[in-house]
């Protein structure tokens, strides 16, 4: 049976490689893009759709999309980072509505039809930093926690129709994102010297790590899965890091995480 998958964000990185794996496996595929029409690298076999998460309207126009889709990706989002006393509130609000309500808000739209065919697959692509917290990356920390909040709470309510809901959270990715960071730091603010050290390792960590691909392939696995994990972690050491929290104080893995990214504190 030909499934029907929406990947968000498709125009590049996890979203590309993710829509590129499912067309080989042989789903029809629906890609977003904000603006579909300038999309540079295109997908044989992916069809393009216009998708603001900022706007509500954008949101409810894939409404009659959404009721046939059998599979969601949701992975468009934000990437922020700032002393947390300096980000100012309407990046605040942004963050919140990219990165967790227009992506539970899609996800609202697809449930029904899910439900009702009795077979259905919602992925959230999360962070590893939902996981281990890190300096001046509150906001993101904040929402990638927040949206595996929603997955972990209502895949209870939707398993027993054969929807699942699960979340994929990459470690550092080299998908070129450090570009495309929003980043916020007052005019004399006196967190400057630690965060542009946190900065430049988050780029270097980037820069060596793991592939779009690689973290499509985990997600094809959680969406193929009879009954999907909670959580798919990859890259950065996952099975060995996730092992290593379970087992030493917070303290500790809190100590190793900041040092992975050049802060002693």
């Amino acid at each position: 049976m030909e499934r029907t998958a929406l990947i968000t964000g498709a125009s590049s990185g996890i979203g590309l490689a993710t829509a590129a794996a499912l067309v080989k496996r042989g789903y029809r595929v629906i890609g977003t893009s904000r603006h579909p029409e300038s999309v540079s690298t295109r997908v044989a076999g992916v069809r393009y759709v216009a998708l603001d998460l900022e706007s509500d309207d954008s949101i409810t126009a894939l409404r009659p999309l959404l009721g046939d889709v059998d599979v969601l990706v949701n992975n468009a989002g934000e990437s922020q980072s700032g002393p947390l006393e300096e980000l100012p509130m309407d990046a605040l609000r942004r963050l919140f509505q990219v990165n967790v309500l227009g992506p539970v808000r899609l996800t609202q739209l697809a449930l029904p039809g899910m439900r009702e065919r009795g077979y259905g697959r919602v992925v959230m692509v999360g962070s590893m930093l939902a996981s281990f917290p890190l300096a001046y990356r509150s906001s993101y920390v904040a929402s990638k926690a927040a949206i595996k909040g929603f997955a972990n709470g209502a895949r209870h309510e939707y398993s027993p129709y054969g929807v699942w809901l699960t979340t994929v959270e990459p470690g550092s990715i080299n998908t070129g994102l450090s570009e495309r960071r929003t980043n916020y730091l007052a005019p004399g603010s006196p967190h400057r010297a630690e965060f542009e050290k946190m900065l430049t390792a988050l780029n270097r960590n980037e820069e060596a790590g793991t592939s779009a691909e690689r973290v499509a392939a985990t997600i094809v696995t959680a969406i193929e899965s009879d009954r999907p994990r909670q959580r798919y972690a990859v890259g950065s050491n996952a099975p060995f890091v996730f092992a290593l929290r379970r087992v030493v104080p917070v303290r500790l893995v809190e100590k190793i995480t900041h040092r992975k990214h050049d802060l002693s504190r």
